[in-house]
């Protein structure tokens, strides 16, 4: 039976549990899938995710595990003894595993691993805890399917067959010599359409795209993403086949960067969560929030030096807003951009007159257009000629300068080793702010003779 999580089942899933009708939780689960199970739990309290938890199969739960954020996972768990947690963690992926452990403190974590059962994945996991979190070591799995050069395709299959129990999806099969050292891979529709007695040498593939285990996960994600890979091999410095990492891994790092990329571009430190305190969001938010207040106060106090020339001619005040909004707008859409590609790791600076080139086409046409709607739309409802022709020269101006800093400025922070990302939210807004309203005042200056 399908059922469509609605704020209404997740109410009769706490009734079920506040009475303890188990059949109603089993019946309506069945058929769920992992993700939406875990949509459910996210709903309950801990108590009732656990009841819920404690109901379902151990596989499932297991993969719900797995895929809860780390700040719920962190105080869920908190529920479980050592001995539940190693039943699920005793049928997860390496990586996985290795991902809640490094959540619990040394005790509770070494509790765990002795009370793992299967002794391979013992020690795949202790292998794995001696790797940083934010590199390829970090991201890998144990479990894959590696055959040697020197077998035979009979061979192959019945260690294929027996190693396939660990492993959920088999993308590759990777081939090694006689110490381990990757050399290269054969499809298994290679296996199977050779003959028994045929060996690997003979028709494996050693075109292999590996990465060594101490790379940094931004790397994993540009090589997968270069090569549309759905796993890749992870070796040490001198070759030897470590593990893989798999596209599922390399997607969640993905989201991850996006996430705090997204954060950083509207001045948000700190990575945050809706439901996490108020201490902490408002703490995540205050930094570029004071940033961008002083760089108000800087625009008020740069305005007061034009006082004079709004007292003679008011209606300049009027287009002030226009300036600095499109000059901040204009930055940050041309930021973006430039972080992207930074992000991506192309190499941006190979032909950069060619790109600056385009960018100033770009900016000039963009530019042309604002200013004559805007010369057009003062002209016609002020009628003053002279004020409509500052205010679109200005605009000009301020579009060509914005467009400018937007690309540089990330380029620049990206040589000094700085994340481009914190460029594109108040610190372009400020600048344009305070460069549009000396443009802005000083063609005034020019054209009015003030």
């Amino acid at each position: 039976m399908q059922v469509e999580i609605t704020r209404e089942y997740i109410d009769q899933v706490e009734e079920a549990i506040a009475r303890d009708d188990k059949a109603f939780i089993l019946e309506t689960m069945a058929d769920m899938y992992p993700a939406d199970i875990t949509t459910v739990l996210y709903e309950l309290d801990a108590n009732e995710s656990k009841y819920v938890l404690d109901l379902l199969p151990p596989e499932v739960g297991s993969e719900i595990l797995s895929d809860l954020d780390y700040d719920i996972r962190t105080d869920f768990l908190q529920y479980f003894t050592s001995e539940e947690v190693a039943r699920y963690v005793n049928l997860m992926d390496s990586d996985d595993a290795v991902d809640i452990l490094n959540e619990q403190n040394v005790q509770r974590r070494e509790e765990i691993i002795a009370l793992i059962e299967n002794e391979e994945k013992a020690d795949d996991i202790l292998d794995l805890l001696h790797y940083e979190e934010d590199c390829a070591g970090g991201l890998m799995a144990k479990e894959l399917i590696k055959v040697n050069i020197n077998w035979r395709v009979r061979q192959c299959i019945e260690e294929i067959r027996r190693q396939a129990e660990d492993v959920e999806k088999i993308y590759t099969v990777y081939v090694v010599d006689n110490r381990d050292i990757l050399v290269g891979r054969v499809s298994v529709k290679a296996l199977l359409l050779s003959k028994d007695d045929k060996l690997v040498k003979d028709i494996y593939n050693p075109d292999v795209i590996s990465i060594e285990s101490f790379r940094d996960e931004n790397e994993v994600v540009s090589v997968m993403q270069k090569y549309d890979l759905e796993a890749i091999p992870v070796v040490n410095i001198q070759g030897r086949l470590l593990g893989r990492i798999t596209i599922d891994d390399v997607i969640d790092v993905m989201q991850e960067q996006a996430e705090l990329s997204r954060q950083l571009m509207t001045g948000i430190s700190e990575n945050v969560e809706e439901d996490d305190s108020v201490f902490r969001i408002s703490r995540s938010r205050i930094p570029w929030l004071v940033i961008g207040m002083v760089g108000g106060l800087l625009a008020a106090q740069f305005m007061g030096f034009f006082e004079a020339d709004i007292a003679l001619l008011p209606a300049l005040a009027l287009f002030v807003p226009l300036i600095t909004a499109t000059g901040g707008n204009v930055g940050i859409q041309s930021s973006s951009i430039i972080i992207q590609t930074l992000s991506s790791n192309a190499v941006i600076f190979e032909n950069f007159a060619q790109r600056l080139l385009k960018l100033i086409m770009v900016a000039f046409l963009n530019a042309l257009i604002i200013s004559s709607l805007v010369f057009g739309f003062t002209y016609l409802f002020r009628q003053d000629f002279k004020l409509s022709l500052v205010v679109s020269v200005a605009l000009f101006s301020v579009v060509m300068l914005a467009s400018l800093m937007g690309t540089l400025t990330p380029m620049v922070l990206d040589k000094m080793g700085v994340n481009p990302a914190v460029a594109a939210g108040p610190f372009i807004t400020t600048a344009n702010d305070l460069l549009g309203l000396a443009i802005y005042f000083g063609v005034a200056h020019m054209l009015y003779e003030l």
